[in-house]
């Protein structure tokens, strides 16, 4: 997910695909004209505060030993500690994690939160390990990040192919480094944890709920009912699963997935539950799920439907395939997910499009509920958190639908300029040090 580096084709006269970091460099720059945003603060704002890589030896099942690398990208802390996930997938890098970072910032300054932005993992495909020599690469892990993490420093949380099991590892080895009398009082070093370690009831969901409440949130703006709407998901997950499991609460109808493995369409609808039950019986997959027909993977996009929610990774929507997007509305579940050409041929078709520092917040939203209960020793009930995440979401959305009616643009620009401006606010508040 950084810059894919493919030659320019003589044939075709198609330039290298831009990767995330050029992307939201480009959105970036694009708000900050658009804000008029101070000079000084810009360029603080257009690196990162802190980059750490590290190696770290692992012995595996077998005896052997692996060299793993690790990233953690600190991007900026104006506003709070670090935070963002970790992922564990064979393209993390040093610039999607510089890329994930900034994003972090610009989420969690929107959603009015007291963080800064993070992000980072580990250069891996999971698949290819056992349950035992991921906890030792995760323990391994934590350990060579040292004092570089901390909650109220910066708070890791799960990402794509990691969970509530890897923040758990993560936290017991944080807090086996601290001294006795500290230990407990360190639990909130990650959020994402299980419930029964200091985790919040209903963070499994958050981000999923989050990009349906947006969904949702927009479709009241329009006056229009979500029931008999179709969708296509992109990214089975927990972020995909939760998004189509309220969608269809609401009567939508879910008629085309693809993940990693392949892509499945039914033009009658998929049974959400159904789908997500027989993955876990498939090795995580949706191929050959019964109900379905194959779908070739090019075509996933261009499926007939109103809804797209692309849930998986980034850079999936591009100007090679935005023009076969039949959808009238593209909630961004992942981070990053349409580059910069595919947006604009998007928003000359009249697509709307759910950016993702606003429509995936949910999950640091949650991860803040689960910080701040652990920060003050509380338990949330179910039912208590759903209702502070839908009051949440719904204050963010309407300050950015309002901010891009107002001023006339679409409403990721909208979303970036609120997240920058309050940013340039505690800058000038604060001044610089010298």
């Amino acid at each position: 997910m950084t810059a894919i580096t493919a030659e320019l084709d003589t044939k075709t006269k198609r330039t290298p695909v831009k990767g995330m970091m050029d992307n939201v460099m480009e959105q970036f720059n694009s708000a900050a004209e658009q804000v008029n945003l101070h000079p000084n603060i810009r360029k603080i704002l257009s690196i990162t505060n802190n980059e750490i890589i590290v190696h770290f030896p692992v012995k595996m099942d077998n005896g052997d030993v692996e060299i793993f690398t690790g990233y953690r990208v600190q991007h900026n802390n104006a506003l709070g500690p670090y935070k963002g996930g970790l992922r564990y997938h064979p393209t993390v890098d040093i610039d999607a994690a510089r890329a994930l970072a900034m994003w972090m910032t610009w989420k969690t300054s929107l959603a009015g939160l007291p963080y800064g932005g993070g992000k980072g993992g580990i250069q891996l495909d999971p698949s290819k390990y056992s349950q035992n020599e991921l906890e030792r690469i995760t323990r391994r892990f934590t350990f060579a990040l040292a004092d570089n993490i901390g909650p109220e420093h910066d708070i890791p949380a799960p990402d794509v192919n990691t969970n509530s099991q890897t923040m758990a590892w993560i936290a017991d080895t944080y807090m086996s480094t601290r001294p006795p009398a500290e230990r407990t009082a360190n639990q909130h070093v990650v959020t994402g944890k299980p419930d029964g370690s200091g985790g919040l009831e209903g963070r499994d969901r958050a981000t999923g709920y989050g990009v349906f409440l947006n969904i949702k949130f927009w479709a009241e703006r329009k006056n229009e009912s979500l029931y008999g709407k179709k969708f296509i998901v992109q990214g089975f997950g927990n972020v995909g699963y939760w998004a189509a499991y309220f969608l269809e609460k609401e009567g939508a109808k879910l008629v085309a997935v693809q993940d990693a493995f392949g892509s499945i369409q039914n033009a009658d609808g998929i049974k959400v539950d159904d789908l997500f039950n027989y993955t876990k019986v498939n090795n995580g997959s949706i191929v050959d799920f019964p109900e379905s027909v194959v779908l070739n993977k090019e075509e996933f996009f261009g499926t007939e439907c109103d809804i797209c929610i692309p849930a998986a990774l980034g850079n999936q929507i591009t100007v090679e395939n935005a023009h076969t997007i039949k959808a009238k509305l593209i909630a961004e579940g992942a981070n990053g997910p349409t580059n910069v050409e595919g947006e604009k041929l998007l928003l000359e078709r009249g697509v709307t499009i759910l950016p993702d520092i606003l429509c995936n917040s949910g999950g640091v939203v949650g991860s803040y509920f689960e910080w701040l209960q652990n920060r003050n020793g509380e338990l949330w009930q179910l039912d208590e958190v759903m209702a502070k995440l839908d009051k949440k979401m719904k204050e963010s959305f309407n300050k950015v639908y309002e901010y891009s009616e107002k001023e006339g643009m679409d409403l990721r620009t909208a979303a970036y300029c609120i997240a920058i401006k309050r940013i340039e606010k505690a800058y000038i508040q604060r001044g610089i040090f010298p």
